[in-house]
């Protein structure tokens, strides 16, 4: 029963509709995985009651021939996501014991698609951190161990959770969501693919905010048609999020039937050479440039001239918006409450905010209120506005000369847990490659590509013009060929 597991979504899907599995066996492979696998600390909470229950109706409906692209296939949701009567708590103490009484559009358009829950994922805290350290349920181990030492590794963040456990096999596929790179980072250090559609793509409704002009859901899978598929289920228009767009869902996963990239243009930015760079990335930088030429593309310099300020703007406006979302976990209408000690309403607020949040929330916040206080407004937050629209503009301008733009998805392989910088400036330069992309509301992919001389997963990220996550697939499929990845972690 084990190897169901194996399986990725487009296999499972078919064997699905062969009748040569059923929907209950396959969740109860991953179940069984699951019971070995708990040192990884990926899931917070497992829901086997609930998946077996949404397995036995997926059998129903493909025996009737009315499956969903995701029917019968088991998931995983990052707790970023409210999940009705299940807990959602972004892995913050603040929110302990939430069981909201809603579903996020998300999670109810690849539930409604026939997808099964596993569970929810880690995460860290509101989705602040690159390596999953942040967490009030602890920290998540990646799959992968390096060569030369048996030491534990961070998935990266803050879907390290879902990462990890698509890695390790504990699901088909998870669900994540990308502020700053926190879906394609974690994708590169555990060797899986991760996508962060357009802003607007998906909904946001129900989604726990850390920045709204940032954040947006994606999914994080085996292989680009997975990701694909899974994108596909959870996109979609939601009027009861203003910004979602009002557009027709594309079959994303046709774009994969184009198995070339012939006539394309892609570009290599030259501000991406970082003096942070890891030679053996570069090296698989320039090889993965090499495949797509291989294969009919025309690779084409390209200057991105703002994107050096990328991570300064986004570490003034996420923790801005941050401080603003944030402020509504008082202690009085749901989770954390602290009342004992407390003599008067201000002072309760103070201790339940003060044990509910962890370091880097705190830290995000006060960086946010300080940026958005009076005299300091202007000298920080309407700045980092103006200079976001240039690096906005400079992705404009490339995407009037090239396709899709090829970089590295981040400066390094994982690192260990007991390799964090004390310095979190650090630990923010991880996001240097995925920041712009945000910060531009564009789509971007990465694909595994690699392995570092440790033996770790390194990717490769594939952006693209607004609302054309089609060509990012085509050229995900075509990356994900040249680069054969077959090394897995387990």
């Amino acid at each position: 029963m084990s190897d169901l597991t194996d399986l990725t979504i487009a296999e499972a899907r078919e064997h699905l509709a062969q009748k040569k599995i059923s929907a209950v066996e396959l969740a109860k492979a991953y179940q069984s995985r699951m019971v070995g696998h708990k040192d990884f600390n990926a899931y917070i909470i497992e829901t086997p009651e609930i998946a077996l229950a949404a397995a036995k109706v997926s059998d129903e409906k493909i025996a009737k021939g009315k499956a969903g692209i995701m029917e019968g296939i088991p998931i995983a949701v990052k707790d970023l996501f409210c999940t009705r009567g299940v807990l959602s708590t972004a892995c913050s103490g603040i929110l302990a014991g939430f069981k909201p009484p809603y579903e996020s559009t998300v999670t109810a358009n690849i539930f409604g698609a026939g997808a099964v829950m596993l569970g929810k994922t880690n995460m860290d805290e509101f989705a602040m951190g690159s390596a999953n350290l942040n967490s009030f349920y602890g920290a998540v181990k990646n799959p992968w161990k390096r060569k030369k030492d048996n030491k534990d590794l961070v998935p990266g963040g803050s879907s390290g959770g879902s990462a990890a456990a698509v890695a390790a096999r504990i699901c088909a596929g998870a669900l994540g969501s990308d502020t700053g790179g926190s879906i394609r980072q974690p994708a590169s250090f555990t060797g899986t693919v991760g996508i962060k559609p357009t802003y607007g793509r998906c909904s946001r409704w129900g989604m726990i905010a850390f920045a709204s002009s940032l954040d947006q859901a994606g999914s994080i899978a085996r292989t680009v048609q997975d990701a694909a598929i899974m994108l596909e289920a959870i996109s979609g228009f939601d009027e009861k999020d203003s910004t979602s767009a009002e557009m027709q869902t594309p079959k994303f996963e046709k774009a994969l039937a184009v198995k070339d990239v012939k006539g394309l243009k892609i570009g290599i930015p030259k501000e991406y050479h970082s003096e942070r760079l890891d030679p053996e990335i570069k090296k698989l930088w320039e090889s993965g440039a090499d495949w797509l030429k291989k294969q009919g593309a025309e690779i084409v310099d390209i200057s991105l001239p703002h994107s050096k300020y990328a991570l300064p703007v986004y570490y003034i406006i996420a923790p801005a918006e941050a401080s603003s979302n944030l402020a509504r976990y008082d202690g009085v209408r749901y989770g954390l409450r602290i009342v004992e000690s407390a003599d008067s309403l201000d002072e309760m607020y103070m201790k339940t905010r003060g044990e509910g949040f962890g370091p880097e929330v705190k830290r995000r916040i006060m960086m946010g209120t300080y940026v958005l206080s009076a005299g300091y407004y202007d000298a920080y937050y309407r700045q980092a506005q103006k200079v976001r629209k240039l690096i906005i503009r400079d992705f404009d301008e490339a995407f009037k000369k090239v396709d899709v733009i090829l970089t590295p998805t981040t400066p390094s392989a994982a690192f260990a847990l007991d390799e964090k910088p004390t310095d979190p400036v650090e630990m923010y330069l991880n996001d240097i490659f995925t920041v712009p992309v945000n910060l531009a509301g564009i789509p971007a992919i990465s694909v595994p590509a690699g392995l570092s001389k440790d033996g770790l997963p390194l990717g490769l990220q594939l952006i693209g013009k607004m609302w054309d996550e089609e060509t990012l697939f085509r050229v995900g499929g075509v990356l994900e060929t040249a680069a054969d990845f077959k090394t897995r972690a387990l």
